[in-house]
């Protein structure tokens, strides 16, 4: 083998040889139970990525610009903790606050997105007034988050928050019937979320402000870019998103607990990596992170759907992570 054809291999390894094996997990899966091809699986997939989307598409912006949040989970259940309690049907024997009529939905949604936003904000004041690394700042605020959103759920009762209003399940759970194919709601919301995401970062200035600081900060300094005005306003925005995430997955499951969200952050973080957006920086595409959550749904759907331990499903999920990043870091070696 001469050193073009070995050159021109590596390349190709180092561009689709995670897809192969996505690939083939996805045939072990199908060869175990072909059943798996129907579609209700399908739109059960759907369904679960959708709530994923929308909190991948938080955490890709900071990625692009370098960063990371580890705090996604935590928020996502602090904010399905406050929907729930202010969505609980007065009919609910159990209903924490049962002097209170139902909140209007599109209230709570201000409400929870607008907590969202002061904790990103917050994130991004560390980041960049501070100077605290992405790492190290969001998993401070993490465990401040958690501790906050279990106060918060043992003052309410300690006990899994449900029975919510009928208009709050039909917000999150509702679906339109296209033959054998049911389109939910929370599909669509999800649809105009990647459409807002892609219009952000593809037409406007602060996107390409974004992209332009992952490539490199300092020299986006120097071409006038605010690099910290830009930073504060992604991590706020991210707190956005996964606010309404965390609102549409309590009214998804028809529950919330102080530990809904767990773990949240690493699935969307593999998820972004795997749809091509860079720990380098400067590097990622809406269509990607949405490529992203579906594979990484699929496989996660599949695997349990075949009954595979939740312990092996960690051990295969950490693998894909780890491959991910070190395909990404190869790629970002060859262009240094």
């Amino acid at each position: 083998m001469n050193a073009t054809t070995s050159h021109k291999l590596g390349d190709f390894l180092k561009n689709y040889a995670l897809y192969f094996v996505l690939l083939l997990l996805l045939v072990v899966i199908v060869s175990k139970d072909t059943s798996f091809l129907s579609l209700v699986n399908f739109s059960n997939i759907l369904t679960q990525s959708s709530v994923r989307v929308i909190i991948a598409l938080g955490v890709a912006g900071l990625i692009v610009t370098q960063g990371t949040d580890l705090s996604v989970g935590r928020q996502v259940g602090l904010s399905a903790v406050v929907a729930a309690t202010l969505l609980q049907a007065m009919t609910n024997a159990n209903k924490v606050f049962p002097d209170m009529n139902v909140v209007p939905i599109p209230l709570v949604i201000l409400l929870v997105c607008a907590i969202g936003a002061v904790i990103g904000l917050v994130n991004g004041l560390i980041v960049t007034v501070l100077n605290v690394t992405p790492f190290i700042a969001t998993l401070g605020t993490m465990l401040i988050i958690y501790g906050i959103n279990s106060l918060y759920y043992d003052f309410v009762g300690s006990a899994p928050i449900a029975g919510f209003d009928s208009g709050y399940s039909t917000f999150t759970q509702g679906f339109i019937s296209l033959g054998g194919f049911r389109l939910s709601y929370i599909t669509i919301y999800a649809l105009i979320a990647v459409v807002l995401m892609w219009v952000l970062w593809n037409k406007t200035r602060f996107g390409k402000n974004l992209f332009a600081i992952g490539g490199n900060p300092e020299a986006a300094k120097v071409s006038g870019v605010n690099v910290t005005l830009n930073l504060i306003g992604v991590y706020t925005l991210s707190g956005v998103f996964y606010a309404f995430g965390g609102f549409l997955e309590a009214g998804r499951i028809g529950s919330a607990t102080n530990n809904l969200g767990f773990m949240y952050e690493m699935d969307a973080i593999a998820a972004c990596v795997i749809g091509g957006v860079s720990f380098s920086g400067g590097v990622g595409s809406v269509v990607g992170v949405v490529m992203g959550v579906l594979i990484f749904t699929l496989i996660n759907y599949g695997l349990s759907y075949i009954g595979v331990s939740p312990y092996w499903q960690y051990i295969i999920k950490g693998t894909i992570i780890v491959m991910a990043v070190t395909i990404d870091s190869l790629k970002n070696v060859k262009k240094k």
